[in-house]
């Protein structure tokens, strides 16, 4: 049999690098951190624009850390070197490029249960595993389809807008609003939400938004739902419902993430209303299998919640070590 880890941790976020620390502070030890992009945090590396405001009580949910991590108020830049210094001075073993398939829990000759973790040509084993995979990993799309012809002009991030466009940015929440705001600067920005207000995010975009709106930085199509998407001489025309088609250069969605459904299914994680089921130690149907982080939670993105599963599970798996 191949080394066998104590802790394999899928998902380089908040939640699965807290996990890895707090456990390692708890005296625990061979713990892998398994990530399937270039480096750890990759949602916030995406989806958040420079500059972006980090706050401890995420949406204005106040949350009392409960570990030994000490998360404060910052920027996206100044979270990801706080991620950084902390993987940095604790033994955790960080390996990226690595998108994992499923996870089998198994028993070796002695009757002894452990899971293997099955990635593209290689497995490694481990006698606990906690899933970290955030919503942001699988964004929404949109129900209708995107002509393959506009795959360059419709996106899901800010990547590919170069300044001087016509841009439509669809969703109402926090990125949503930021992505608009931030793209005003260099360009002509409309937002499309289906509701009337963009009452899902937080006060402080609301408040930038309203200004923008009000100043014609910004201008806002509220209460109209998108049929689809054409291609027209190289642009991206846009069929509204409830007014006239419009083109524009560029559209970004910025409609949230789903939790990964296929993934949990091939694990045997259940699932009730779209969320893993759990115990209050984020241990799944299956026992020494955890879930942590944004695929735990209503809507997701509250770091200091996921710092707090993190630390849960490694109370836990110590109590049973």
């Amino acid at each position: 049999m191949s080394h066998m880890y104590n802790l394999a941790i899928i998902g380089a976020g908040p939640a699965g690098i807290a996990t890895a620390v707090e456990s390692y502070l708890q005296g625990i030890r061979d713990i892998v951190l398994l990530e399937k992009e270039t480096n750890h945090n990759a949602t916030i590396r995406k989806y958040y624009k420079d500059n972006k405001r980090v706050d401890v009580d995420w949406k204005g949910q106040k949350v009392e850390l409960d570990g030994r991590i000490y998360f404060v108020d910052g920027t996206k830049e100044t979270t990801l070197d706080f991620f950084d210094e902390i993987i940095a001075h604790h033994s955790v073993e960080l390996k990226t490029h690595v998108e994992v398939q499923s996870i089998v829990k198994k028993e070796n000759e002695l009757g002894e249960p452990f899971f293997e973790v099955f990635m593209s040509g290689k497995s490694i084993t481990a006698k606990n595993v906690v899933v970290t995979i955030g919503r942001m990993g699988k964004p929404n799309k949109p129900e209708y389809k995107i002509p393959p012809a506009l795959k360059k002009q419709v996106g899901y991030t800010l990547d590919g807008c170069v300044g001087d466009e016509k841009v439509l940015i669809v969703g109402g929440g926090d990125s949503a609003l930021e992505y608009a705001i931030d793209l005003s600067n260099k360009n002509e920005v409309t937002i499309c939400y289906r509701q009337n207000a963009f009452i899902r995010a937080n006060p402080t975009n609301q408040q930038n938004i309203t200004t923008a709106i009000e100043d014609k930085e910004v201008r806002a199509i509220l209460g109209v739902n998108i049929e689809g998407l054409e291609e027209h001489e190289g642009k991206v025309k846009v069929l509204f419902k409830e007014c006239e088609a419009e083109i524009f250069d560029r559209v970004v969605y910025a409609i949230g993430g789903t939790t990964p459904s296929a993934f949990l299914a091939n694990s045997g994680i259940a699932e009730e209303n779209g969320k893993p089921v759990h115990d209050a130690n984020y241990e799944t149907n299956i026992e020494g299998l955890f879930v942590a982080g944004d695929i735990t939670q209503e809507s997701g993105g509250s770091i200091a919640l996921g710092l707090n599963h993190g630390y849960a599970i490694a109370c836990h798996i110590e109590g049973k070590v």
